[in-house]
């Protein structure tokens, strides 16, 4: 493929993936925008591995490269439950980071490098800053996807000091890069270039550690924009002009959306990176000045629950992560449709950070066929919850959380939330009584409209459905 050719494939790449991130913008074109991202990676692909700064010898290696790839790709994409749709993402997000530090690694030691003077310096600088990027996403992906499975505990890390340790971190990472520049050889320049590397491993692993669960959907969309930056420095560093645009593209709707889910939850990004805010998932919520709640829950069965959503002229369901745990979407959707054919007004509610990841409940309520028209976000329903008659809340805590309005002690005040409370009777769907990731105790369960529908969500929600049905 000619020079002019692959100049021509590239451009028409970057507006594939322009008109992809447009599509996934909104759920009614989210699969066109992922059939234009789809087109446009394979045209990038083809015209790079055939371009004319592949030689004939290395194309083989290529294709074996992404065979192996591939094959980790689409068993990934087989076998992976949507529940562990976030986790997978953190770990697609690291894999990013590593690629970035390797080529950093990698153009550094090339031999074949005739660079001089200036030239040769900002090369260097854009080896130093990519690495740097590029380590930082990995090790902090990683933490992010042991958060997010489980096998890391939600609590933040908050050592003492931590704040300096990393002011120290970043003059000692500028020290060395200063070091780096001024080395007169490969070998003189080996040093720093480990000294930055450790330190930026361990600045992305204490970073996202500081952080708790509450804070987990806002790391998702910082990692995804760590990493589109990554891609970028990847790009100088090859000289390859569609890696940065793309990188540009990412990091830049990662960082976007990140701000929207700071707002969406009250929290600047300052004070999201900062951490120390929510504790483990689902322990019992922490006393302290927060407000404690008296009072007991008014538990309903699953008959009770169909027969108040048989009455109901206007009903809003609000998911939550334990939909997503139970794999109820499906059962929601044969109840909704069972509803909407009696002539009740069903609606869906989302808030922006449901679940752990950005978009998680839209993607579940999209798998099982619910109708897009139907599923609103947080702004466009709660004037409406006064002139509902159920509201039911499955698996959803903190979203739902009246203290973010009435109580300034609570960790969360301040944050928006679903008002189901102004409902006539609100329904929550519980395994337990435990807190919700933030570990904040929530008031809504104490409420006198209030029922708790306990046990998994499927096997609840199948009882009401049946008894539904009869």
């Amino acid at each position: 493929m000619s020079e002019s050719l692959a100049t021509v494939s590239y451009i028409g790449a970057t507006i594939l993936f322009v008109l992809s991130l447009g599509g996934l913008s909104n759920p009614e074109t989210s699969r066109r925008g992922n059939l234009y991202g789809m087109i446009g990676m394979t045209i990038a692909v083809l015209a790079t591995v055939f371009g004319p700064r592949v030689s004939a010898a290395g194309i083989p290696w290529i294709i074996a490269a992404m065979v192996v790839g591939g094959g980790i790709g689409v068993y990934a994409a087989r076998t992976v439950q949507m529940t562990q749709m976030p986790e997978l993402v953190a770990l697609m997000h690291s894999l990013v980071g590593l690629a970035a530090a390797l080529v950093g690694f990698a153009s550094y030691f090339d031999p074949t490098s005739t660079l001089t003077g200036v030239e040769k310096s900002i090369h260097e600088i854009e080896i130093y800053i990519g690495i740097l990027i590029g380590v930082v996403t990995f090790t902090g992906s990683l933490i992010a996807f042991g958060k997010l499975n489980g096998k890391i505990g939600g609590a933040p890390l908050t050592l003492p000091g931590r704040h300096w340790m990393n002011l120290v971190g970043l003059l000692v990472v500028i020290y060395f890069g200063g070091v780096f520049m001024n080395s007169h050889s490969i070998a003189d320049g080996i040093l720093p270039l480990v000294v930055m590397t450790v330190i930026a491993g361990l600045f992305g692993i204490h970073m996202v550690m500081a952080i708790g669960g509450a804070d987990m959907p806002v790391v998702v969309s910082m990692l995804n924009s760590y990493s589109g930056w990554a891609a970028a420095a990847t790009g100088f560093m090859l000289s390859n002009d569609l890696l940065i645009v793309v990188g540009a593209l990412v990091g830049s709707s990662g960082a976007i959306l990140s701000y929207i889910m700071c707002k969406a939850m009250n929290r600047s990004f300052i004070s999201v990176i900062a951490g120390g805010f929510g504790t483990a998932g689902g322990s019992t919520a922490p006393k302290g000045d927060a407000l404690q709640p008296a009072g007991e829950v008014t538990p309903i069965s699953s008959a009770e629950t169909a027969e108040m959503l048989r009455e109901a002229k206007s009903v809003i369901i609000v998911p939550g992560y334990g939909m997503a745990v139970a794999q109820a979407q499906h059962t929601v959707y044969e109840i909704t449709k069972y509803l909407r054919e009696k002539g009740v007004n069903i609606r869906f509610g989302i808030h922006p950070v449901a679940g752990r990841m950005p978009g998680h409940m839209n993607v579940l309520l999209a798998e099982a066929k619910v109708p897009y028209d139907i599923v609103l976000e947080m702004d466009e329903l709660n004037d409406d919850f006064p002139k509902t008659d159920v509201v039911m809340v499955i698996g959803a805590n903190d979203i739902v959380n009246p203290g973010a309005q009435d109580d300034p002690n609570s960790p969360i005040a301040g944050m928006p939330v679903l008002e189901v409370w102004k409902a006539k009777t609100s329904i929550v769907m519980k395994r337990s009584m435990a807190s919700g990731y933030a570990g904040v105790d929530n008031p809504l369960f104490y409420k006198e409209n209030n029922r708790m529908l306990f046990g998994d969500a499927k096997k609840m929600l199948d009882e009401v459905l049946t008894a539904l049905k009869t």
